[in-house]
């Protein structure tokens, strides 16, 4: 009999698909709560009563999270129905806290709604066309955190004149805004500007006028294409919050968004940190991006044509080549810790 050798490649592949399975198990635990009631709960007998579910699930499901590292138990060799489990405070803002920057669990909704479309993924390569987005919730839920803390006091708080203008009335058109925590931020941060969201997908724009309902925050939004976006205007400020890579007409849109400014107005993008060039193997985030651009990004950009095509890795050269030929006579980066996010001003 040969014998096999390992390589790197396999063994990744292998952690890979558990660390794939440990996502699904993270997904079946925001969808049914089970990371909350375990603030309080134990025990399995506890979890199943409090959570509404069976008990012989319940029990799998603690053992899989004790195993994977997730939560913790007392005494590993008790009979199960003694053991007593914990999720240690330190970590449970990754699961239940929306607004930590911790909270990186929405990553499981994300790739099972990328699975779950993989059949059409898979066709459109073979055609050449698109697949509508998959997720909408996932991907809110994902940037939240850094919507709620860092939009208003980071990221603007580093144009100064732009803050000033926002800080006594002004304008601002959120572009591409989805389920709405970017707008509500931007709301809540400049409560004297009039602040409007735009989307083209409706669904998201119901979802968002829902969700400031819910938070009581008093806050306009538009179901419209970025066409539209001038008839909106003047505005102050139109932000692009990891939505132009997603774009099929970039330099449409934001010529449009040029023609929407006011004086002086200033126009915020936000979109993926990639390396400023290719470089194979790459790292961590690289990988990360395309990852998402291979299974989702690029097919949804696909969806309508003629299309950009641009996918997940945006790179900064082609950012600022997509603004000059709209039209802008400035591109900078802004000096402000984005995280995932490289920021971008443009000047008209």
């Amino acid at each position: 009999m040969a014998t096999i050798t390992r390589t790197p490649i396999d063994e990744r592949l292998f952690v890979s698909a558990i660390q794939s399975l440990e996502l699904l198990s993270v997904h079946i635990g925001k969808e049914l709560a089970l990371y909350p009631h375990l603030l309080e709960a134990r025990t399995v007998v506890e979890l199943a009563s409090r959570a509404g579910i069976d008990e012989r699930y319940a029990r799998e499901w603690l053992e899989q999270q004790a195993v994977a590292g997730f939560v913790e138990v007392d005494d590993s060799p008790a009979p199960w129905d003694v053991r007593r489990y914990s999720l240690r405070p330190e970590i449970a803002p990754a699961f239940i806290d929306p607004v930590s920057p911790l909270h990186v669990s929405p990553l499981a909704q994300m790739v099972l709604g990328a699975a779950q479309a993989m059949d059409q993924v898979v066709a459109a390569y073979r055609s050449g066309s698109g697949v509508r987005k998959h997720f909408r919730t996932g991907q809110a839920d994902i940037n939240r955190p850094a919507f709620a803390r860092e939009l208003v006091d980071s990221w603007i708080n580093a144009m100064p004149d732009v803050k000033e203008r926002l800080d006594n009335s002004g304008r601002i058109a959120d572009v591409g805004c989805g389920l709405g925590y970017s707008t509500l931020a931007l709301a809540s941060g400049f409560p004297n500007a009039e602040v409007i969201g735009i989307d083209v997908d409706r669904a998201s724009i119901d979802d968002a006028r829902a969700i400031a309902a819910r938070d009581g925050v008093d806050v306009r939004y538009e179901w419209a294409d970025a066409a539209a976006v001038p008839s909106h205007g003047p505005f102050d400020l139109v932000t692009i919050l990891e939505a132009l890579h997603d774009m099929s007409a970039p330099v449409a849109v934001l010529t449009g968004i040029r023609d929407s400014l006011a004086p002086g107005g200033v126009v915020l993008v936000a979109d993926e940190g990639v390396a400023d060039s290719f470089v194979a193997p790459g790292d961590e985030i690289e990988r990360f991006m395309y990852g998402w651009s291979v299974n989702h990004c690029l097919p949804a950009a696909m969806a309508e044509q003629p299309s950009a095509a641009i996918g997940t890795v945006i790179r900064p050269d082609l950012v600022e080549a997509l603004a000059r030929e709209a039209g802008f006579a400035s591109v900078s980066r802004i000096d402000a810790d984005g995280g995932f996010f490289h920021l971008y001003r443009l000047d008209i």
